[in-house]
């Protein structure tokens, strides 16, 4: 797959962060998903929202819309997940997002994720398989130190070299180890009531 190469990361280089809102497991329904566009670690310019499916198979194709939908698609670098599951098992194809919104994509998360158990809880949902192979491609989490090497997040890109990827994970990282857009994103998300 082609990767997006930046010749300059700016300081204000658009990013857009998303993160989903809070649910109650294994129930049926809806859970909003926002993005935020910040530039850089320290201006917010815009947010979007969509709603998805609780354990659905519609969040690929729902962000995208919502992406590709905003007045602020055109001025996008870069599209940050908190993960790649939302709302439950409704996995995120990094893979497909990216080709269907032309931007790199990273996933970023504060542990490891436990792929062994994350197979044998798929095994419970319908197209366990087409979910684990979605799982699959955004490919192995890769350790970033933070904080001077003190603290540790893991990311997945696609679209993106990964330094190229660790370089705009450490600039928009400002307030804390993630990056801004992403800690705002869940902040807004978590304080929404299910649609």
């Amino acid at each position: 797959m082609a990767y997006k190469r930046f010749r300059v990361i700016k300081p204000e280089i658009r990013v857009l962060g998303v993160d989903d809102g809070i649910f109650k497991p294994r129930t049926r329904g809806y859970v909003p998903v926002i993005g935020v566009v910040f530039r850089g670690g320290f201006w917010l310019d815009g947010v979007m929202h969509t709603k998805i499916r609780v354990d659905g198979m519609d969040a690929t194709r729902k962000i995208a819309q919502m992406i590709m939908g905003s007045p602020h698609y055109k001025q996008l670098r870069v599209v940050m997940l908190d993960g790649i599951t939302f709302a439950g098992f409704n996995v995120v194809d990094i893979k497909k997002l990216y080709a269907k919104t032309k931007l790199p994509v990273i996933t970023v998360t504060r542990e490891k994720p436990n792929l062994e158990e994350i197979q044998k809880a798929l095994k419970n949902l319908p197209k366990s398989e087409e979910r684990w192979k979605a799982i699959l491609n955004a490919g192995e989490p890769i350790e970033v130190p933070v904080k001077g090497g003190k603290e540790k997040i893991y990311m997945q890109a696609v679209g993106i070299p990964i330094e190229d990827a660790v370089k705009i994970l450490k600039l928009t990282s400002t307030r804390s180890n993630i990056p801004e857009a992403l800690r705002v994103a869940h902040l807004i998300a978590s304080g929404i009531t299910p649609l």
